[in-house]
């Protein structure tokens, strides 16, 4: 079996990394092309190796651009890769251009896509990372899912249960493999280093990049008078280049920077930023990632968005969203600081992601499917077989699976009265409404 992995950012590389490692353990060939999305000296070797992976065996050098042509670049170079490599499997991770690029080129050469972290969705359309997520789920043969809550998402799409696998969310894996890798290196921005965060008492991680909040003044401003006023903090910005940009086309970077309490410095490596965040007593973030990160390493979370594809971090109370009102965020920034119970409520909310185990399950899932011949992509021969949408309520003893099997079916949606449910093979259906179809 051969498995090749597809990058195009930080993120996507952090949270591969690992998969990566798993599929090396195991002696499983395999190749990691990087698109070179974001390449620059960060992307470049020497994070792999810090990361403790291989480099990839292919870069094709794509750079920044528009998105047309960004992601058309990435499918032609990815398409000569995988015409000359021929892997059983082809793993996207997310929602870049990358993974859309990836996942349409595979599916399109009839190469099996498994979609790392599928299922997510902010209902945004909007939102590119949207739109290329949902893409690559359309065409994906297996579905690598963080949460129950994602993988009815892909339910209520129509997506079938059988290709679904709710394996957690290697963010969790990742951050524990990488923190102690970061603990081990110890801090090397010099700028970090400075500031001696181990002795550096209520520490507030700020990360501010997206769109709506940058390009907007009245939002930018509001965040800034909130941060005003959480002069009890030490704020550490570690601020994106176009970001600042657009805060000194404002006029509002000095502002900002000549605050005492704000300490504003350039963007960190990974591991370093790692090492940041655990540190920290609070984050305030607009990044999807970063609402994941904070309630695996049990750091409070407020997230300046309005809406966000990691609604189980805030249902299971490690993350707010505050938008960019300055009331709301210092209203739940200061429950957080004042008061212990609502901190620690919030501290140990219940990760939905997992207990770092979701690299081996992905890789167990690819191996069984592997070895049942599921990854071989062939037209169907029945696929004009008819079937009949049903529902009903079941008001006995069975499961999900001795269901299937006894009525020749296949369960689309479970509720059970309060929520909806994932339908795995042991769920004993009694007391609940389904819908299924069956064949005829």
């Amino acid at each position: 079996m051969k498995i090749a992995t597809i990058l195009g950012t930080r993120p996507e590389i952090i949270k591969m990394a690992p998969i990566i490692d798993e599929i090396s353990k195991r002696g499983i060939d395999q190749i990691v092309l990087h698109t070179g999305q974001h390449y620059d000296k960060e992307m470049s070797d020497n994070f792999f190796r810090d990361l403790e992976i291989p480099t990839p065996d292919y870069n094709i050098h794509v750079g920044s651009g528009t998105h047309g042509k960004q992601t058309g670049l990435m499918m032609k170079g990815i398409e000569e890769v995988l015409l000359d490599e021929k892997p059983d499997i082809v793993l996207v991770q997310g929602d870049t251009n990358a993974v859309l690029a990836g996942a349409l080129v595979a599916s399109k050469l009839h190469i099996a896509v498994g979609h790392v972290e599928a299922g997510l969705r902010s209902f945004d359309m909007t939102m590119p990372e949207e739109v290329n997520r949902r893409a690559a789920d359309v065409t994906s043969t297996m579905y690598f899912i963080p949460t129950e809550e994602s993988a009815i998402n892909l339910l209520a799409e129509g997506f079938s249960r059988k290709n679904m696998f709710v394996t957690g969310n290697t963010v969790v894996d990742a951050c524990f493999r990488h923190l102690e890798i970061a603990k081990k290196r110890g801090i090397g921005e010099k700028s970090l280093s400075e500031l001696d965060i181990e002795h550096m008492d209520n520490i507030l991680t700020l990360t501010m990049h997206r769109a709506e909040n940058v390009d907007d003044k009245h939002r930018v401003m509001n965040i800034i008078g909130a941060l005003k006023e959480l002069n009890d903090m030490n704020i550490i910005f570690p601020i994106h280049p176009r970001t600042k940009n657009t805060l000194q086309n404002f006029g509002l970077f000095d502002e900002l920077n000549n605050m005492e309490h704000v300490h504003i410095i350039k963007p960190l490596g990974y591991l370093d930023f790692l090492q940041l965040t655990s540190a920290s007593t609070l984050i305030l973030t607009d990044s999807g990632g970063l609402q994941e990160e904070a309630i695996t390493l049990n750091v409070p979370a407020l997230t300046l968005r309005y809406n966000t594809e990691r609604p189980e971090t805030v249902a299971a109370g490690g993350n707010i969203l505050v938008g960019s009102d300055k009331d709301v965020i210092l209203e739940n920034a200061r429950k957080i600081l004042d008061d212990k119970e609502f901190a620690d409520k919030m501290k140990n909310a219940k990760n939905p992601y997992g207990m770092g185990d979701s690299a081996k399950l992905t890789v167990d899932a690819i191996e069984d499917y592997y070895n049942k011949g599921l990854l071989n992509i062939a037209a169907p021969e029945h696929i004009m077989d008819s079937f009949t949408r049903k529902m009903t309520s079941i008001e006995k003893d069975i499961t999900v699976g001795e269901f299937e099997e006894m009525e020749k079916a296949l369960i689309r949606m479970v509720f059970d009265g309060e929520k909806m449910r994932f339908p795995a093979d042991d769920l004993n259906l009694n007391g609940m409404l389904i819908t299924y179809d069956e064949r005829e």
